[in-house]
């Protein structure tokens, strides 16, 4: 692990307006896509639970090539462009794929179609999100700033997200996928013209164009902690997005129409991000005090009590209260994940890490959680599915919390150098 008073001071913010704006252009594909795919498919696509699954877990698993992959280019490319601009191309592809493609490909085969659609969009967001999370972390540590901060940008969008695409989908549902690639044309723009980064200051986020070499890489194997981050990744937030996968057929079912139900969860989801976005503010001061290992044993407990209270939710009222707790676990996941990879690991490996640990070993989860969930929400039913989930996530939350090693403080950002000395030479004094 790079020694902790080596690291280099952040300058003066510099250069910060348009990541926010790239993380909403990206992020606004996202939340509509994973909020509204699952129904699309089973309105327009005509797919049931399983067809369903089969498609959310041929997204992960497909996935798995592109993260180990996508992590050591990310890692070797560092501030260059190229991987990030290819992933922001082929997602303007995504309004035509679904408006042409996908239901003659579903007529050919359901398994085809499901390779297919797993493929590309995995490219797109299982694999390119930590393309894009680790470029913009590494940015915030050369030009100084918060990385949550720029995240606000991603909330936000999920608020516009959660308005704009429901009541494009109850007037065109094809639209939706439309406004992804309009968003998609928008990320491109801003990646080749807007998102600068301070060069000088390259070193503060671990310059390796030189020095990172395959044995370096293969070396990140070896450290217990990796697998111990994996695991918890793979009991925890793998879980939560299997969850949310199928989540608003779910919701549907407390209401007697599904417009009104569609409509619902609109406000419910805006509602949800809105406290996202509100808390991303001071998120980062709260995990410098906390600590981030101590924020992702929080998140696990959090996302065990959110999936539990929904499924012995009597009535839909019950639903959008647990619903709404996810505003603060994303806030809590984004900052302690990011802060503890830089604290907790070498910072020149940051984007392998982030993608071995947070994504790879995630995704590997949702591939086999997708497939069995959507068998058993047809088997038996949401709510037994969701009280397995829950006991699945607070098993491994708990095996977490004693065994994740913390972070260096220092090296994560928590504190500050000068400040991490004082208490070194005060303990070592008692």
């Amino acid at each position: 692990m790079q020694n902790s008073a080596e690291a280099p001071q952040k300058k003066q913010n510099k250069h910060f307006w348009g990541f926010p704006f790239s993380h909403f252009s990206y992020f606004f594909i996202w939340a509509t896509v994973y909020g509204y795919l699952t129904l699309w498919m089973e309105q327009v696509g005509h797919l049931n639970g399983t067809e369903s699954g089969l498609v959310f877990s041929m997204m992960a698993g497909i996935s798995l090539l592109f993260q180990p992959v996508f992590g050591v280019l990310s890692d070797k490319l560092l501030f260059k462009k190229n991987l990030i601009l290819t992933i922001s191309v082929v997602a303007i592809f995504i309004g035509p794929y679904f408006q042409w493609l996908f239901v003659p490909l579903m007529h050919i085969n359901a398994g085809l179609v499901a390779i297919v659609t797993g493929t590309f969009l995995s490219f797109i967001l299982n694999g390119g999100v930590s393309v894009i999370e680790q470029y913009v972390q590494r940015a915030s540590l050369a030009n100084g700033f918060e990385y949550s901060h720029s995240r606000l940008g991603g909330s936000a969008a999920g608020i516009v997200a959660s308005l704009v695409a429901g009541r494009l989908f109850l007037w065109k549902p094809d639209s939706i996928f439309w406004a992804c690639t309009a968003a998609a044309i928008v990320l491109t723009f801003l990646l080749l013209f807007s998102d600068k980064v301070n060069l000088e200051n390259a070193a503060a986020a671990g310059d390796t164009s030189n020095s990172l070499d395959w044995k370096t890489v293969t070396s990140v194997f070896k450290i217990k902690n990796l697998w111990i981050l994996a695991i918890f990744y793979m009991g925890a937030s793998a879980i939560f997005d299997v969850f949310d996968q199928q989540f608003i057929i779910f919701f549907k079912t407390f209401f007697d129409t599904a417009a009104q139900g569609t409509l619902v969860y609109s406000y419910m989801t805006s509602g949800q991000t809105v406290i996202e976005f509100i808390l991303m503010f001071p998120m980062p001061w709260i995990i410098n005090k906390i600590g981030a290992r101590n924020g992702l044993i929080i998140y696990g407990f959090l996302t065990c009590i959110r999936i539990l209270g929904s499924a012995l939710s009597p009535t839909w009222g019950w639903v959008v209260f647990f619903r709404l707790i996810a505003g603060l676990e994303m806030p809590l996941l984004l900052t302690s994940i990011m802060k503890y990879i830089a604290g907790a690991f070498d910072i020149r490996l940051y984007a392998t890490v982030y993608a071995l640990a947070s994504n790879f070993a995630k995704q590997i989860s949702v591939f086999i959680f997708s497939s069995v969930a959507g068998k058993l929400y047809d088997v038996i039913g949401y709510q037994h599915t969701y009280v397995l989930m829950g006991i699945m996530v607070f098993a491994i939350t708990l095996f977490a919390a004693f065994t994740l090693k913390k972070e260096d403080p220092v090296q994560a950002g928590e504190i500050e150098a000068d400040k991490g000395k004082e208490s070194e030479i005060e303990s070592s004094k008692e």
